[in-house]
């Protein structure tokens, strides 16, 4: 009996440890796992929005204008940063007054249901105070004109009778397409989306099938039609010159660049249209109506007149009359505002045996950097923020790119043209990177978004998503599948890799805009 009692009690006092050790066990993962919770929290605080900045001289701001680094104390009240998310901005930050940027304000919670969109947008990053523009730094003024067939506005001086598309483009300016704030860019994008469509003809030129289609308030947009599935990777076989175009891709490029803080493409968003009632029933293009025809199973299909993928064996056709569409907003006409077009230094061969001389030489930068207009001011730095966009989005098919004339080589860069893009997700294209690595030069303030947007608050998959769930089209299917958003973030710390090997090698990698234009603002403002 006393064995059996004895027995009994070391049972009793196993189980006792035993549960002991469960309690301990379960206590320590709890506090792992609330520590690994806490971190992105507390990354989240470097989205803390410059709510004791001073006001804009004019809302919004990019990456190429001025980005004075102070105004109205901005700088003397920044918050420290957490020392965890200090160390991810080591590499793009290396001055006081950028840690100061970096962290301006107070933190803020996000708002509307944690909007890591609109939390990104908050930042000081996209809200620096930049200088009143001089009158030559705008792109157009006002010329009324009125045409028969179309809505008879009464344009005058005053913008209330503009429309959005007119105000649109009487908001360009030397640094910039567009105000990311403007709400006359939402409205263009509504109305492209909303407005019936009174005529649409094929525009000219060019390797692939598009149209310009024509509203009621005189506002025009590009075209665009949808050839393949979101999730159709392109053939590994093919050449890149031999892709599809991708209405999707259009959209994607748009609301990426905007993300980055670039505004340099014009705005574009998906519509559903009929085939039938929305382009052949109106459009005075002989020569494109008579390629429409009714497929064997039902559906409207045409393929127009172009250099490629326009015959009967690539055609474009709905289901069996509604077909996606990309449309972008048209830039002013080149009678007002003409362009000049570029040819890339980095340009392709474009054939299936030849290298390009930037393939076989690999100090090409270095005569690039002689070469005007390349040479002086902020072009290189310029194509530098284009090489990111394009690497970002897998776009190997930027041959060429157009500035507006008026504004000589102190302007930004047009990215247009983005249709190639998002066409593989599961492999990354080194070579489109490859103007970042040789000449070892990229803008501070770009550099400083591409950080943020690798913290976990800010993801850029995450903000893309949100982003692009804003286009009508996202309701038939998300514009970017999960693969192409996850290919964002990968790309994206190849980028940041590329940079911290420059650093490691070269000095005078950063082209502190920053700094620069703060120094050009006090300069405007006097002592």
């Amino acid at each position: 009996m006393v064995r059996q009692g004895v027995g009994r009690l070391y049972l009793i006092l196993a189980c006792l440890s035993l549960a002991l050790h469960l309690f301990l066990v379960l206590f320590c993962l709890s506090v792992l796992q609330t520590s690994c919770l806490l971190q992105p929290t507390s990354s989240s605080s470097i989205s803390s929005s410059l709510s004791g900045a001073a006001p804009h001289d004019r809302q919004g701001s990019s990456s190429h204008k001025p980005l004075p680094g102070h105004q109205n104390g901005v700088t003397a009240r920044s918050a420290h940063i957490d020392h965890r998310d200090k160390a991810s901005f080591d590499m793009a930050v290396e001055t006081g007054k950028d840690r100061k940027l970096i962290g301006a304000g107070t933190a803020t919670k996000m708002a509307h249901g944690h909007s890591k969109l609109e939390a990104l947008f908050s930042h000081p990053l996209y809200n620096l105070p930049w200088p009143p523009l001089l009158e030559d730094d705008w792109l157009l003024k006002l010329n009324d004109s009125k045409e028969e067939g179309y809505d008879q506005a009464n344009w005058t001086s005053s913008t209330e009778t503009h429309p959005p598309w007119l105000s649109y483009h009487l908001g360009i300016t030397r640094w910039e397409l567009y105000d990311r704030k403007d709400p006359n860019v939402a409205e263009v994008i509504q109305q492209m989306a909303t407005q019936p469509i009174l005529s649409a003809v094929q525009k000219s030129g060019g390797t692939q099938l598009k149209l310009i289609v024509s509203f009621p308030n005189y506002g025009q947009a590009l075209l665009k039609p949808m050839r393949q599935g979101r999730d159709a990777e392109t053939d590994v076989n093919l050449f890149y010159f031999s892709d599809f175009e991708r209405h999707n891709a259009e959209i994607a490029a748009f609301h990426l660049d905007r993300v980055l803080g670039f505004n340099r493409i014009p705005p574009v968003v998906g519509r559903l249209i009929n085939v039938t009632a929305e382009i052949r029933g109106i459009t005075t293009d002989h020569k494109l109506s008579r390629t429409f025809y009714t497929s064997p199973v039902g559906n409207v299909c045409f393929h127009g007149q172009c250099e490629y993928y326009c015959t009967t064996e690539s055609p474009v056709c709905g289901r069996p009359q509604v077909l996606e569409v990309s449309l972008a907003s048209m830039l002013p006409d080149l009678s007002l505002a003409p362009r000049r077009t570029w040819r890339s230094p980095w340009r392709r061969s474009y054939s299936r045996t030849k290298l390009a001389p930037w393939e076989k030489n690999p100090d090409y930068c270095v005569k690039v950097k002689e070469t005007p207009p390349y040479s002086e001011g902020t072009r290189l730095v310029d194509f530098i923020d284009m090489v990111v966009l394009d690497f970002l989005m897998s776009n190997m098919d930027r041959h060429h790119y157009e500035t507006f004339e008026k504004f000589g080589n102190e302007t930004f860069l047009l990215h247009l043209d983005n249709g190639r893009a998002f066409g593989r997700h599961s492999v990354d294209e080194p070579s489109i990177l490859v103007p970042l690595r040789m000449c070892c030069r990229i803008r501070r303030s770009t550099l400083m978004r591409l950080r943020l947007l690798s913290l976990p608050g800010h993801r850029l998959s995450d903000v893309m998503r949100e982003s692009l769930s804003r286009d009508p089209l996202d309701t038939v299917a998300p514009l970017l599948s999960e693969p192409h958003l996850t290919a964002l973030d990968r790309r994206l710390a190849t980028v940041l890799q590329a940079v911290n090997s420059c650093m490691g090698h070269h000095d005078n990698v950063i082209h502190d805009d920053l700094e620069e234009n703060a120094s050009d603002q006090r300069s405007s403002t006097g002592p």
